[in-house]
């Protein structure tokens, strides 16, 4: 028997529960993987309020690294010990163990620990699909990122950097300013206190910027196509302050034949030669300390809704994982 945390209905934190189940044994194509490090993140807090909506039970976490321990008829290259790590959208990861269909496992180089894989890869491959895929960013770029303080935000600021990019980005507070400078931004705006359309005209002399990864939605809308040249790109990849409103997609000629996306990032792994790619590229850039992601947080398990109350609080800083 494995323990899991389990929803059967919706709430606070005091509706995870942990029970024993049985994970049963890896059919066709699947994996049984222990987990040794299982990420955080603010979509399983949208799960467990409803906001998001999922079958019940429900087993939430959507990342997580560990090790092989069986596998099932028809996996070619993985076997038992083999270090492993994923990210899948539907859940399931907190959980001492899992069954995993083998074509969304990567494996984890030595160079990377188990705390650090299990944490980084929604937001890193989400970093690895917006410069990589989305658009691709070279040098000489200006790149404009909206919480630049954020998960993403602060890998993203350092990749971005890394590929010659100008990078500026916007942040609510002065300590989230100096985070996100410790980070590859070359300019953080302050948008409680600056209005940033202007400070990135001023910034860029008026030449404006190529691309703009905006995860804020409606506060910065439309204000993120007016940070943009013509031909420009803007990518809504999220919507903490709500979502974009309803817009005419003349607006986009009229402010100068933009580009404009809603990309996921499920969309861009879906392949599994993408998602190799994109677990590649990111372990390359991680391995070899080009981005820095640090894990400041360590809950069992077991303390899951501390966890929880400590995200929603933002009491949290960095990368956050779960011990089983």
């Amino acid at each position: 028997m494995a323990k899991a945390i389990r929803l059967n209905e919706t709430g606070g934190p005091e509706v995870m529960r942990l029970e024993e189940f049985e994970p049963g044994k890896p059919g066709r194509g699947e994996v049984l993987v222990e987990h040794r490090a299982i990420g955080l993140n603010f979509i399983d807090i949208y799960q467990r309020t409803g906001l998001y909506s999922t079958p019940k039970p429900f087993t939430p976490g959507g990342e997580a690294a560990g090790i092989v321990l069986e596998t099932g008829e028809g996996v070619e290259g993985l076997r038992p010990g083999d270090r492993v790590a994923y990210c899948v959208n539907g859940g399931g990861a907190y959980a001492e163990q899992r069954l995993i269909a083998a074509d969304r496992l990567v494996r984890v180089p030595d160079a990377i620990a188990d705390d650090l894989a299990g944490s980084m890869m929604l937001k890193g491959l989400t970093a690895w699909y917006l410069l990589r895929r989305t658009f691709a960013v070279k040098p000489g770029d200006t790149v404009l990122c909206h919480a630049a303080a954020g998960g993403v935000g602060l890998i993203l600021g350092q990749w971005a950097k890394h590929l010659g990019a100008t990078v500026i980005g916007t942040a609510g507070s002065p300590e989230k300013a100096a985070l996100a400078r410790a980070h590859g931004f070359d300019h953080v705006i302050d948008y409680a206190r600056e209005d940033f359309v202007a400070a990135v005209r001023e910034l860029t002399q008026g030449r404006m910027c190529d691309v703009v990864y905006d995860s804020v939605g409606k506060d910065t809308f439309p204000g993120s196509l007016d940070c943009l040249r013509p031909l420009g790109m803007f990518v809504s990849f999220g919507q903490s302050s709500g979502v974009v409103p309803p817009f005419s997609i003349n607006l986009l000629a009229q402010k100068g034949s933009l580009f404009a996306t809603r990309p996921s990032l499920f969309a861009y792994i879906a392949a599994r030669e993408d998602l190799e790619a994109g677990a590649q590229e990111l372990f390359s850039v991680v391995g070899s300390g080009v981005v820095k992601i640090l894990v400041n947080q360590r809950y069992r398990l077991a303390d899951v809704g501390k966890a929880h109350e400590d995200l929603e609080a933002r009491r949290t800083t960095g990368a956050t994982v779960l011990i089983p």
